[in-house]
């Protein structure tokens, strides 16, 4: 499978990039806004990637080409680049395709990370109204710590929950995330239920600032 991370660059797209060229077999496709920013990350990966001994298929493009050469496309960018990003791409998305959305709308005041739900009802349904028709959104990978995502010596061992309102765009999504070592895919139901998941987010970033030790905290659900 093709995966493209448009946004591949930042912190999220890192992550899941490595994870997924270092745990799997499928062909990884930085995307950016620059293509030479993209192609230099993509260089970056590789090498990481080639000190522990793996040889993986991860290459560089600007956000239009790696869209149209994927199957799957991880819109890895802040929430209010989120439905320019997906509009500037929608013609490279052909029917089929599956669109992922792991942004989160916050903002930030003196006590802390709060969630910024935007008119649409929650940032994952903001992307499916702006997708392509023929084209399902999946929202996945909200409350994932970066830092500990792209870190291959850290061992996971946390949830992701998973949203969307086509089956089989849930389920290829839920299969790419339980092939990441220590990443379990849980369906959290239709879109409708996005707010609950990426209003966890801030939550996670609040417990994190304020406890000693945590600052790679995730979820896990028993």
């Amino acid at each position: 499978m093709e995966i493209a991370l448009l946004g591949g660059t930042g912190d999220i797209g890192e992550g899941l990039a490595l994870r997924w060229a270092y745990d799997t077999d499928h062909e990884v496709i930085i995307g950016s806004r620059d293509a030479e920013r993209a192609k230099n990350k993509a260089e970056e990966y590789r090498t990481e990637l080639d000190s522990r001994g793996v040889e993986a298929s991860v290459s560089g493009y600007e956000n239009s080409e790696a869209a149209a050469r994927a199957n799957v496309v991880v819109c890895a960018v802040p929430a209010y680049h989120l439905t320019d990003t997906i509009e500037a791409v929608a013609d490279d998305l052909d029917e089929g395709d599956v669109l992922v959305s792991p942004a989160v709308g916050m903002k930030r005041d003196e006590d802390g990370m709060h969630y910024n739900k935007p008119g649409a009802g929650s940032v994952t349904a903001l992307a499916a109204g702006a997708a392509p028709e023929g084209v399902p959104v999946v929202g996945a990978f909200h409350n994932l710590a970066a830092d500990r995502l792209a870190n291959l010596d850290a061992d996971l061992d946390v949830d992701t929950l998973v949203v969307g309102d086509d089956d089989g765009a849930v389920e290829t999504v839920s299969a790419l995330a339980d092939a990441v070592d220590g990443l379990r895919a849980l369906s959290a139901g239709p879109i409708a239920n996005a707010a609950e998941v990426e209003a966890v987010t801030p939550l996670v970033i609040n417990i994190a600032m304020n406890n000693d030790g945590m600052h790679d905290v995730g979820v896990k659900f028993h």
